[in-house]
């Protein structure tokens, strides 16, 4: 399978997947609205969300594809199943351990994560609560990431892409019927998200299994302290948990500067918490429509390619991801500049979430915009990394990304408030990418293809065409005012994005660009 048929699968599933997303969003939006309790149950939520990017879908997969891909590489199949099921027996047991500490400590995570909920006391308690019943969704997610490893280095992305939808699913009942129900005996409504949160991650979980064992590859978990022992002493799990050290500490740079944001906006107005989830919801549509399903399809290649010795095959994907990130994430970051408040009034501005709440959402949005083409191109900068097991370069990158972030904090928070916090990831990412790009090209793993100067003028000439015609949109109608007619706000702005799509490619082809020599390079 090429690389853009894999990339456009899995952009297509995640499309799927973030669209019942964002209906979750926007159901969610107007049934609780912007408040300390919807407040609490996004700190409560990220934390198992936190320790699910830190050690499931961040260290553990940057460290387990890449060394399975070899591994299948150099020893066959046989025994790589032999090495998936010691990696599985690993894992369940540490997960199991994780869940009951992070059960126990659950006052403890909440006062870390977003300790300004104690401004309003039944807030911050009720943060404990949803804590402690969602947290074991981490577990759900550690094996979710230990299948979806698994399937795409045997290149069947379609399963993993799409499980997400799950989850959405079962929020989404939680938010229509489950909410409601609550309501009626007098129970805090946003309680039945906790259910939606926990029944998803089952879910998710119990669709891996028939994928896996058609491919005769589900793990056999052997329990008891001897097997424990020699799963432990497998060299592979010791090679994975050798990379996974410097990848927890890289991982966890950007998650502890997630938490600082959150702690940080929990002491601005009430709602801020909220305000930023929404506008990282948007955000999250490029970003893993893009660079989520580049840096799932590359990955595991461009770790063969490395085992293989084919250095000019690995270089050739690295120079037609970032291709890609140009293509399709600056359009992006230029809707979120320009277009910002009609996006989120349209989304979100219904029910209990009034038109201030959409002012703060959009301006968190933009400043999240500036920085998207950095936030897209890590996803595929950093794999360049993985495949060659060398974890640590991108750690250094990420501490000092840390510090500079939290610097610009300290400038921007005070003029912007949460919109600020945005503004200084963004900033941050732009280093980040920037960085990784530079360090690529010293070492010589990377050597641009030519082409690269035309390529760039002609997706300039697009985009600037793009910024008037969503500019012009933006402030020709009152987007807020048409609140009291929803359909048609909603035919308004998917006449302008459909517009947009023709400005931005009808330029691109107009300069020139072959899009199938393009296509071809994947």
């Amino acid at each position: 399978m090429s690389l853009i048929r894999s990339a456009s699968t899995v952009s297509l599933l995640t499309l799927a997947s973030r669209v019942t997303g964002l209906a979750r969003d926007l159901l969610m939006a107007a049934v609780f609205g912007a408040s300390s309790f919807t407040d609490a149950f996004n700190v409560a939520f990220r934390i198992p969300n936190l320790f699910r990017r830190l050690f499931a879908e961040g260290a553990f997969s940057q460290a387990f594809v890449p060394v399975l891909a070899a591994h299948r590489q150099a020893h066959g199949e046989a025994d790589t199943h032999r090495l998936i099921d010691a990696v599985a027996t690993t894992l369940l047991c540490a997960l199991v351990l994780t869940c009951i500490l992070g059960m126990l400590g659950a006052p403890a995570l909440v006062w870390a994560l977003a300790s300004g909920l104690r401004q309003e006391p039944a807030g911050f308690e009720a943060a404990i609560f949803m804590t402690r019943w969602m947290f074991p969704y981490i577990a759900f997610m550690s094996l979710v990431a230990l299948a979806a490893g698994i399937l795409n280095t045997w290149k069947h992305f379609t399963v993993p892409a799409l499980t997400p939808v799950l989850l959405n699913l079962c929020m989404i009942a939680a938010a229509w019927w489950g909410a409601p129900l609550l309501a009626a005996r007098g129970v805090e409504p946003i309680f039945a998200m906790v259910g939606g949160v926990m029944a998803g991650g089952a879910l998710q979980l119990a669709v891996q299994f028939p994928a896996l064992r058609r491919l005769h590859l589900l793990p056999r978990i052997a329990l008891g302290w001897r097997h424990l022992r020699a799963a432990w002493t497998d060299p592979g799990v010791r090679r994975i948990l050798s990379l996974m050290a410097p990848a927890v500490l890289g991982v966890g740079v950007a998650q502890l500067s997630l938490m600082i944001n959150t702690q940080i906006a929990s002491y601005l107005a009430p709602g801020s918490v909220t305000w930023l989830f929404y506008a990282d919801r948007l955000m999250e549509f490029p970003t893993a429509l893009l660079g989520v399903a580049l840096g799932v399809v590359l990955t595991p290649q461009l770790a063969s390619a490395l085992a293989g010795g084919d250095q000019a095959r690995y270089s050739a994907m690295l120079d037609w991801g970032l291709r890609m990130v140009v293509l399709l994430a600056v359009p992006c970051a230029v809707g979120l500049l320009a277009f910002a408040r009609p996006l989120v009034a349209t989304l979100f501005h219904y029910g209990a979430l009034h038109g201030s709440d959409v002012l703060r959402i959009a301006a968190a949005l933009m400043g999240y915009g500036v920085g998207l083409l950095g936030l897209v191109a890590v996803k595929v900068l950093a794999p360049g990394y993985y495949a060659s097991q060398d974890m640590r370069t991108p750690v250094r990158i990420a501490i000092v990304v840390l510090v500079i972030t939290q610097l610009l904090n300290v400038l921007l928070v005070p003029w912007l408030a949460h919109a600020g916090l945005a503004l200084s990831i963004a900033l941050g990412a732009l280093v980040n990418a920037g960085w990784l790009l530079i360090g690529l090209r010293r070492k010589g793993s990377y050597r641009p293809n030519p082409g690269w100067g035309a390529f760039l003028t002609r997706v300039a000439v697009a985009a600037a065409a793009l910024a008037l015609w969503l500019a012009w949109g933006a402030q020709r109608f009152d987007w807020l005012a048409l609140s009291a007619r929803p359909l048609e706000r909603v035919g308004l702005l998917a006449l302008l994005l459909a517009g947009s799509a023709m400005v931005y490619f009808g330029v691109l082809t107009a300069s020139g660009l072959k899009w199938a020599q393009l296509a071809h390079r994947g």
